[in-house]
């Protein structure tokens, strides 16, 4: 029995040589913080760019949003998105004014107070959220712009109502998050403004950390409220992703900027009046057709003064009609006065982080007023010149007798054979003039003789 007995233990002694070690459990996957990161006005492209990176950490089961803030405000439309964003995310916001020298300024600061997490960057500051009316919307711009062209009165009905409807807003989110609601309100209604570390003394932010891997540090541990529940916050040496914005909001970006939409629908309007005026170029026609429609869906992003938009439409289409009616400049001079006034005020934001740049306004004015120009000078010079047309370019015509005629012969004038009417007999060869012109028939004369040149 004892060889029996050795043959099955080294059996089995070759079967735990032969089977593969047990590979050890893989290793957790490092915690993720996507980072969001503002640098500018917010407008509709940010606010796209800030609800799909929310979105895509959400998807990523990432440990927390970093959303980092220099903002001087923006449009309250978009700022209202991204707030929306931020309360409704199951994934916890860390707002980070930074780096140092940023500010949250006017929607900055709305935003600040809506993330789970507010946190500063030393030298930094947050506040001047007084509001600035705009038509159709509100828009959150800093206190000094009030009373600029486009800001109601500070005593208006308009203003009151824009003002306690901001105050709610920002009251509300100071109390969802456990922050200080009356200095929010100063924020509002007085245009309060403080630094980084005056906002930790009253309450106004969470903590002040010098860099991203201090605030992740600081912030580790913490249990915050999501809409997905309770979440503990293990941020301590988690590895932040970066999201950049992609081509959409990349291109919302750019033809949302108020100067470009501007430039966009004046675009549109003179490539449709080129074509209009010279049937089959196509070009113009295309290039207009694409830049009005890029001008229109820019406009419905923005907060446009129609009366600002008929102006400029007006003004364009009174500079065309320049070349065309002889109105003396009177049309085209109309057609820049109405495209400056409705340049100025089609955007009636207050801001200028959502209005039109005074450059691009001068730059409008002074090439409508260089096309006028063009056109007046062309119409001058036009009315100096001979007729090279017409009856009219018959008269004074130099032609010769193609044969000896009395009364009605042939001449010959630019190249064709002409019956004619003269007064005195003409010979073959002999040059005339014509003096009038009667359906086919020209009247004509004998041509003084050339003086003779002496030597």
């Amino acid at each position: 029995m004892m060889p029996w007995r050795a043959i099955f233990f080294g059996l089995l002694e070759l079967l735990a040589v032969a089977a593969p070690a047990a590979e050890p459990p893989a290793a957790a996957a490092p915690a993720q913080v996507v980072a969001l990161t503002v640098d500018g006005a917010i407008s509709p492209a940010s606010a796209d760019y800030v609800v799909r990176g929310i979105d895509a950490a959400a998807q990523r089961g990432a440990q927390a949003v970093l959303l980092q803030l220099d903002t001087p405000g923006g449009l309250a439309s978009a700022m209202r998105e991204i707030t929306k964003a931020i309360l409704n995310s199951p994934v916890p916001v860390i707002g980070y004014v930074a780096p140092q020298g940023a500010r949250a300024a006017s929607a900055g600061t709305f935003i600040l107070y809506a993330c789970h997490v507010a946190a500063m960057a030393p030298a930094t500051n947050i506040g001047a959220a007084t509001p600035v009316s705009i038509t159709g919307a509100g828009s959150v711009a800093p206190a000094s712009s009030a009373g600029k062209a486009g800001a109601a009165p500070a005593g208006s009905a308009e203003m009151r109502k824009l003002t306690n409807d901001a105050v709610a807003s920002i009251r509300a989110l100071a109390e969802r998050r456990g922050r200080n609601a009356d200095w929010a309100e100063q924020a509002v209604r007085d245009a309060a403004s403080i630094t980084a570390q005056q906002a930790l003394k009253e309450h106004v932010i969470d903590l002040v950390a010098p860099s991203v891997p201090a605030l992740l540090a600081s912030v580790d541990g913490r249990t915050l409220e999501t809409t997905a529940g309770a979440r503990v916050l293990h941020t301590r040496d988690a590895m932040v992703v970066p999201i950049v914005p992609d081509a959409r909001s990349r291109f919302l970006a750019v033809i949302a900027d108020p100067s470009v939409a501007l430039v966009l629908l004046l675009l549109g309007i003179g490539g449709l009046v080129m074509e209009g005026t010279h049937p089959g170029v196509i070009l113009p026609g295309v290039v207009g057709a694409i830049s009005l429609l890029l001008a229109l869906y820019a406009f419905q992003l923005l907060p446009v003064n129609f009366v600002g938009l008929g102006l400029m439409v007006l003004g364009a289409v009174l500079i065309v009609s320049e070349a065309f009616v002889p109105a003396y400049g009177v049309l085209g001079t109309g057609g820049v006065v109405a495209l400056v006034i409705g340049a100025v005020v089609l955007m009636r934001t207050g801001s200028a982080a959502s209005g039109i740049a005074l450059p691009a306004v001068l730059g409008i004015s002074l090439a409508g007023a260089g096309v006028m120009a063009g056109i007046v000078w062309l119409a001058a010079r036009s009315r100096r010149q001979r007729v090279v047309s017409g009856s009219e370019e018959m008269m004074g015509a130099v032609g010769a007798v193609v044969a000896d005629f009395e009364g009605r012969g042939l001449v010959h004038v630019h190249g064709e054979h002409w019956q004619a009417e003269s007064a005195v007999p003409l010979q073959r060869g002999q040059p005339v003039v014509v003096t009038g012109r009667r359906g086919l028939v020209l009247d004509v004369r004998a041509a003084a003789p050339k003086p003779e040149s002496r030597p």
